[in-house]
């Protein structure tokens, strides 16, 4: 039978099978594999899967699969896991840079967390009039390596976060490959709280990192907070935004949370053979 060597890290909740692919010992174009691997109590189960592999003038490159076998940009609370990942099996040294399909990483390794610097976050929008079934809602938009929707909601807890998710994942103002959606509560200049629902796992999760980060970021533009930011996400972690605004533009942004390795072992045919 043959086996796959894996780490299983989270990320402030954000669960993902990593696997060392120097060897190409994985098919990226397996959309099945993935799917089979991240499906919960038939085999290891996860929000997605990330491939550790070879490139040039960096330590390594970021592959990211959401749980629907998508390949995708880049994923926050995924690129502190594949650094913890990264350091732990001697690929990286503490400070290390790679390349995600966002444009390149660098991240560093401190104490038990793990500090990256995300890509400068694009294409933002305030004040964006939505409609969903239950009225007209004013978004705020930002791209931080992949798309984003910000609602701004009173009544975190009440909210439905996955019907209007959903409704905002497919809206035709973001076809044909739609969006992220996050629904926050500024609790005070410095600590927002959120949920996310995010577009490939199709359904709330309990933390995204780019989505803290573009929701800080529209919250920061609208001068409700300023940075840093602790986000507060629906697993009860709290990441750290940092960044900086000048003339306009955002930049310099950090995202610094927890990655914690859940367990080692190897993969079976069984955990995709059914």
């Amino acid at each position: 039978m043959d086996k796959i060597p894996f780490m299983k890290l989270s990320g402030a909740g954000n669960d993902f099978v990593i696997i060392n692919n120097f060897a190409e010992i994985v098919d990226s174009t397996d959309t099945e594999f993935v799917q089979k691997l991240c499906q919960r109590r038939m085999s290891v189960g996860a929000d997605g899967v990330l491939l550790v592999e070879k490139a040039d003038d960096v330590d390594f490159r970021m592959r990211y699969f959401n749980a629907d076998g998508g390949e995708v940009e880049t994923c926050g609370n995924g690129a502190r896991c594949i650094s913890k990942f990264a350091y732990l099996n001697g690929i990286a040294a503490e400070q290390m840079r790679f390349l995600t399909n966002a444009g390149i990483y660098e991240s560093e390794i401190v104490g038990e967390n793990v500090k990256v610097r995300m890509s400068d976050p694009t294409e933002i929008r305030l004040n964006v009039p939505l409609q969903l079934d239950d009225g007209l809602h004013a978004v705020g938009f930002a791209n931080s390596g992949v798309p984003h929707v910000v609602f701004f909601v009173d009544d975190l807890e009440g909210t439905d976060v996955y019907n209007l998710g959903q409704q905002t994942r497919y809206h035709d103002n973001f076809k044909p490959d739609g969006t992220n959606a996050n629904f926050i509560r500024v609790e005070s200049p410095g600590l927002i709280d959120i949920r996310t629902y995010e577009r490939g796992v199709e359904d709330e999760t309990l933390a995204c990192g780019t989505g803290s980060i573009a929701s800080a970021i529209i919250a920061a533009t609208l001068g409700k907070v300023a940075s840093p930011v602790a986000v507060k996400t629906a697993s009860g972690i709290v990441l750290k935004i940092h960044f900086e605004i000048a003339d306009g533009e955002v930049k310099n942004v950090y995202l610094e949370g927890d990655a914690r390795v859940i367990y080692v072992g190897e993969l079976t045919t069984d955990a995709w053979n059914y």
